[in-house]
């Protein structure tokens, strides 16, 4: 059964940390594949907040550079989102995603690029 499954979503207050982890199973190649992590609020598009390709090379949405650090565990199939110095405007619904391409780099940060989602996990930032 092919899926990503995340976990680590919670409550914190502002300026606290968490770590979300995103793990893959049913399909190979887990590192060709780039990987991202989407955030969304409920009224409001789904928007991208970081992506990984295969070389690990990570690319940032503004809002969350520097605060926020990315890792893959290819052997694993575990994604990891390390989050600090959280905002309040960074509750969202959080989901972990596979491009739609498995050619190594991100295919772009819509979420069309991806086909693959996890069924997300739940951050709330007071």
């Amino acid at each position: 059964h092919v899926q990503l499954v995340e976990s680590g979503g919670g409550s914190v207050q502002a300026g606290g940390s968490l770590t979300l982890s995103c793990a893959a199973s049913g399909y190979d190649m887990y590192d060709a594949y780039c990987m991202g992590w989407f955030r969304q609020v409920p009224g409001k598009e789904r928007e991208w907040v970081v992506l990984i390709d295969a070389l690990g090379t990570a690319s940032f949405t503004d809002s969350v550079q520097g605060r926020f650090s990315v890792s893959r565990d290819n052997a694993g199939k575990i994604l990891y989102l390390k989050m600090n110095i959280l905002e309040p405007e960074d509750t969202a619904t959080y989901y972990c995603a596979r491009d739609r391409r498995r050619v190594g780099y991100c295919s772009g940060t819509e979420a069309a690029s991806f086909d693959l989602w996890g069924q997300g996990t739940q951050v709330t930032v007071s």
